[in-house]
């Protein structure tokens, strides 16, 4: 009996603990929803699924055919993402994209506004050795920038990670702070599945 006892203790505890992480869960991912709203904070989002990695060998710019695309779950996903947005009290942004489809793609579904092409966002998966100069050209332009309305950079998971030190998932969303001081904080992410 004293064992049982001990159990159900143990396992109430358990329980206790588990709806106390999701709820912590929960309240961390409206504060960020909330801090993405405010001045001088942006959204990095990965593009929306697009099966591979990385692109053919004839990959060309600006040629749908030779790039790895979005899949319908992968177009699904973007206008989630949107709605996502739209939910937390964002309806229009400033969208920036990469070059590539599938991010121009993930950056139309949004549904946010009209979507700029900004080559600081383009992968360089296929040309590491261009990781320094483009993540140090999308520092600049971010330093030129005035944040006061949403703003929406959509790209690779490698040019998330080489920016802000997270391995992003299809998808995902990287909040991140400008800080006059500071430079670029990041405040967390909002995985959207």
């Amino acid at each position: 009996m004293k064992n049982f006892v001990l159990a159900l203790g143990l396992l109430v505890c358990v329980f206790f603990i588990q709806d106390l992480t999701v709820a912590e869960a929960d309240s961390t991912r409206e504060w960020l929803w909330d801090t993405l709203g405010s001045k001088n904070h942006f959204a990095l989002l990965r593009h929306a699924l697009a099966p591979g990695t990385g692109d053919p060998p004839e990959f060309t710019l600006g040629r749908r055919e030779t790039q790895r695309n979005l899949s319908e779950e992968g177009r699904k996903q973007a206008k989630r993402i949107g709605d996502l947005f739209r939910a937390h009290g964002i309806n229009k942004a400033r969208v920036f994209s990469s070059e590539w489809y599938r991010c121009r793609d993930t950056a139309k579904l949004l549904d946010l506004g009209p979507v700029n092409s900004l080559s600081a966002l383009n992968s360089f998966f296929q040309n590491y050795e261009q990781k320094e100069a483009i993540t140090e050209s999308l520092k600049l332009w971010l330093s030129q920038q005035e944040i006061d309305k949403p703003l929406v950079l959509v790209t690779h998971q490698v040019n998330i990670t080489a920016l802000t030190g997270v391995y992003p998932s299809s998808g995902e969303i990287v909040v991140v702070e400008k800080d006059a001081q500071e430079g670029l904080k990041v405040m967390g992410s909002i995985k959207t599945d």
